[in-house]
């Protein structure tokens, strides 16, 4: 990866990065969970990864962060995007912005075992189960 250091990036770019990183892992944890066609495992997917439930997700996890995670979702949620929700509230669109941009710090930073713990809580909540 580049040299660049992630707090130093923009919030926006960071969500990029970070919404591929979320959606990594929920397919994983759908893949490890569900023995199903290849499209129901799609519609559960996207049943984890849509604005709403990454808003939800954050207000889980929002207790178990660090400071500096905290001020990288903050970022993250507050950066002017020049795109706007097309199914989704502005706030569960923020919130979802902020989530994606601490996973995608926590990516570059090397963190893999940080995602999955904080992963691990969301899917804990909505699904009655851990993953490992």
């Amino acid at each position: 990866m580049g040299q660049e250091n992630p707090k130093q990036m923009n919030p926006l770019v960071l969500a990029f990065l970070g919404d591929a990183v979320y959606e990594l892992c929920a397919r994983h944890f759908m893949v490890e969970k569900e023995n199903c066609p290849v499209g129901e495992l799609h519609q559960k997917t996207v049943g984890i990864v849509n604005a709403a439930a990454q808003s939800a997700a954050f207000c889980q996890l929002e207790k178990h962060l660090t400071e500096e995670e905290l001020s990288i979702y903050k970022r993250g949620r507050n950066a002017n995007s020049q795109s706007s929700p097309k199914h989704a509230e502005i706030i569960d669109y923020r919130r979802a912005t902020g989530l994606e941009a601490l996973f995608g710090y926590l990516f570059l930073k090397g963190e893999y075992d940080r995602i999955q713990t904080l992963f691990a809580i969301t899917a804990e909540t909505e699904h009655g189960e851990v993953i490992d």
